[in-house]
C-alpha cells in the first residue's frame, strides 16, 4: 500500500509526468464510473433490481416494519424518491405498504415473499465493499482521498449537484441539479 502511495507521490515530483497526470486522473474517473455501471448491470441481470431498489429492500428487511421517512434517512434519498421506488417495487409485488393502525399518517413498508427471495439472491451493493476497504485505510489516507475527490468534483463544476452515497448509474435527467455555465 505504501509503495503505491510512493508511486503516486513520485508522479507529482517529475515535470515530465505532470503533462500526463490529467490523463491518469481521467482514466481513473472513467474506471470508477465503469465499475459502477458494470455492477448496476450485473445487479439488474441477476436480480432485476437497481442499486437504490436493492438498498431500500435491504433496509426494509433489516429494520422490519419501517416508515418511508426512516427508509429515506437510512439510504440518503428523498422521501419522494423512496416513494417512487416503492411504487415500482410494489407494482412488481416485491414490497407492500400498510397504513399504521396507531397513526394513520404513517405508512410502513414490508417485503413480500418474492421480494425476500430476490433479495437473498442479489449481489451486495457496490458501496458495501468500498466502505469496508475505505474504513481499513489509515485516517490520513481517508482524508487525502476525500479532499482529492472533493477537489475533483469542484473542478468539474459539480459542487451543487445533489448526490447521495448510493452508487448507481442511470439516465441523466434535465432536473438532476447540473448547472450549465453561463456564457460570458
Amino acid at each position: 500500500m505504501v509503495s503505491g502511495v510512493n508511486k503516486i507521490l513520485k508522479g507529482f515530483s517529475g515535470a515530465s509526468n505532470t503533462v500526463h497526470n490529467y490523463d491518469h486522473v481521467l482514466v481513473a474517473l472513467r474506471r470508477v464510473i465503469r465499475a459502477t455501471d458494470l455492477h448496476s448491470k450485473r445487479l439488474s441481470k441477476n436480480a432485476g433490481l437497481t442499486g437504490p431498489q436493492l438498498l431500500i429492500m435491504r433496509t426494509i428487511r433489516d429494520m422490519g416494519e419501517v416508515t418511508i421517512g426512516t427508509i429515506a434517512d437510512k439510504v440518503s434519498l428523498s422521501q419522494a424518491t423512496v416513494t417512487t421506488i416503492l411504487d415500482r417495487l410494489e407494482h412488481r409485488q416485491l414490497v407492500y405498504r400498510v397504513r399504521s393502525t396507531q397513526d394513520k399518517r404513517k405508512v410502513h413498508a414490508h417485503l413480500t415473499e418474492d421480494g425476500a427471495d430476490i433479495l437473498s439472491r442479489a449481489p451486495s451493493p457496490l458501496q458495501e465493499d468500498f466502505i469496508k476497504k475505505f474504513q481499513s485505510l489509515h485516517e490520513w489516507e481517508q482524508n487525502m482521498i476525500l479532499a482529492s475527490l472533493q477537489r475533483v468534483a469542484n473542478m468539474m463544476d459539480a459542487d451543487d449537484i445533489d448526490a447521495s452515497p448510493v452508487l448507481d448509474v442511470g439516465p441523466v435527467l434535465k432536473d438532476d441539479g447540473w448547472k450549465e455555465k453561463e456564457k460570458a
